[in-house]
């Protein structure tokens, strides 16, 4: 699908889409029926964040004090990468899930809401390079309050601050997505297309024969493939081609 959204600190406009093909044909379009003289960068690969420690504990207690009232937020967390059985929950959202085990009124009920709105807003933009965070389980299972200063903006703050603590804790990683490449080439060129899809940390899955040559089957990283059409034309004289999912 096709999705628009403006980068609030460079003040870009993000377009995002299928594919570099999908995209270069929304770009024409925007120039030949909208007129819009649209300067574009290079194309950004989707990279995702997620965890592979399992249970890990965060606790964070935001307390602040200045003259009148003051902030008290206290949140402990633990998180986990979800599993299987997880991504059944109804509450999953966005490839995330929250679940309160919080008994006894520990914290009340009132700041459970702004807890996961503070993990929400956190994880659209994760601690390793800014990239969505996806597949990780969040338990809120200790905590406190104070029955003057506490407050749902405090709260929030202190769920956003132990989650960024416990992510860097939790053996995070970043995704890439990798594509399915089918490459049909002339034999002629066979080594050259498999040095190249090598070079591209592609990993050859097999060979077939076809009437045109070679059909090559591999999975290579979505970020190595930019330009490649290009590229595959140049080195077997147009006679090669190419498909992805």
């Amino acid at each position: 699908s096709f999705r628009v959204k403006t980068d609030e600190e460079s003040g870009q406009t993000i377009i995002s889409g299928m594919g570099e093909l999908h995209l270069d044909i929304i770009v024409d379009r925007m120039r030949r029926e909208f007129n819009v003289e649209a300067n574009v960068g290079k194309p950004q690969v989707a990279y995702r964040e997620t965890i592979r420690k399992t249970d890990v504990k965060s606790d964070y207690k935001h307390a602040k004090q200045s003259g009148g009232k003051g902030q008290y937020g206290h949140v402990v967390i633990e998180l986990s990468p979800m599993t299987e059985e997880d991504r059944k929950n109804d509450n999953v959202k966005d490839d995330f899930l929250f679940i309160n085990d919080i008994t006894g009124g520990i914290i009340p009920k009132e700041f459970i809401p702004s807890v996961e709105k503070g993990l929400r807003e956190t994880i659209t933009s994760g601690p390793i390079a800014g990239f969505p965070v996806v597949g990780v389980k969040v338990k809120l299972v200790f905590g406190s309050y104070h029955d003057v200063d506490s407050s749902e903006m405090a709260f929030k703050l202190a769920a956003s601050m132990a989650f960024k603590q416990g992510f860097a804790k939790a053996s995070p990683v970043l995704l890439e997505p990798i594509m399915k490449v089918e490459i049909v080439s002339p034999e002629d060129y066979l080594g050259d297309v498999m040095g190249d899809v090598s070079r591209r940390r592609g990993v050859l899955q097999g060979q077939d024969d076809s009437p045109s040559g070679k059909i090559i089957n591999a999975m290579i990283p979505l970020g190595e493939m930019f330009g490649y059409a290009t590229s595959l034309r140049s080195m077997s004289q147009g006679r090669a081609t190419f498909s992805m999912e």
